[in-house]
């Protein structure tokens, strides 16, 4: 019996009318699932250029389609761009914990939906940023891995969660220093040696939930950029604009 089948119809209604839609951000009914109220929507901040072309910081002026930022003229990265969907304020905050801490994986769906939009046109594989087995088995999920695969069914791009592994169980990084944090997290990442010929010459996407200062991400570019990909792409829910102030 389908979902749609007449017979199950009044008993959708039932279900519908008890548990109705509800905003993400602030638990008010909406007229569909993983839609925002009028409110909250207008809290959020999307990020879209104008940014700069190596590390997707949005500008406050459009400075041309090439333009970069000073610390990536200085610095240029490794990584192929940060593209986040909305910037990391209190309702993208709240939702990133709700799912990670609370186990709402709802919220996974909802944030996929606004990550959508920024998918590389050149995406071949989907990767989340792992977490080591101790804490994936203590939480029972892995949050990026819940967002990838609904990343993996709107875009229609391949998922693979099993190339890149977590092999050091790294302290929690909140309230290191950037230099602290690259750290702590510079040899925590590894590849399967049998999943090495399945990244060669492939432009990734690694995703994950909220990109502060990039220790995270960036160990898992350097890792996955020695194992042959191609380029490294990071798309993640929120992000971190001031991560001075990310505490």
């Amino acid at each position: 019996m389908r979902l749609s089948d007449p017979l199950i119809a009044p008993f959708r209604l039932i279900a519908d009318a008890a548990l109705p839609p509800r905003c993400p951000g602030c638990g008010a009914v909406t007229r569909a699932d993983h839609r925002f109220c009028a409110a909250c929507w207008n809290q959020l901040r999307f990020l879209a250029p104008p940014w700069c072309a190596s590390c997707n910081t949005p500008f406050s002026i459009d400075r041309g389609v090439d333009a970069r930022c000073a610390e990536c003229l200085e610095t240029p990265p490794r990584h192929a761009g940060v593209r986040a969907a909305v910037a990391y304020d209190m309702i993208p905050k709240a939702m990133a914990l709700r799912l990670k801490y609370g186990g709402h994986l709802a919220y996974a769906e909802t944030i996929a939906r606004h990550m959508a939009r920024l998918m590389p046109g050149d995406a071949e594989i989907l990767i989340p940023v792992p977490l080591h087995a101790r804490r994936l088995w203590g939480r029972g999920f892995n949050q990026a891995g819940e967002i990838a695969r609904g990343l993996s069914r709107y875009a229609g791009v391949p998922l693979d969660v099993d190339s890149l592994r977590r092999v050091v169980a790294t302290p929690l990084l909140r309230g290191l220093g950037a230099k602290a944090r690259a750290e702590a997290v510079a040899r925590a990442f590894a590849i399967s040696p049998d999943r090495r010929a399945r990244l060669a010459d492939k432009a990734i996407v690694l995703v994950d939930d909220v990109y502060t200062s990039g220790a995270t991400t960036g160990a898992c570019t350097l890792t996955l950029l020695r194992a042959g990909a191609r380029k490294v792409t990071i798309l993640c829910w929120a992000r971190v604009l001031d991560p001075a102030a990310a505490d």
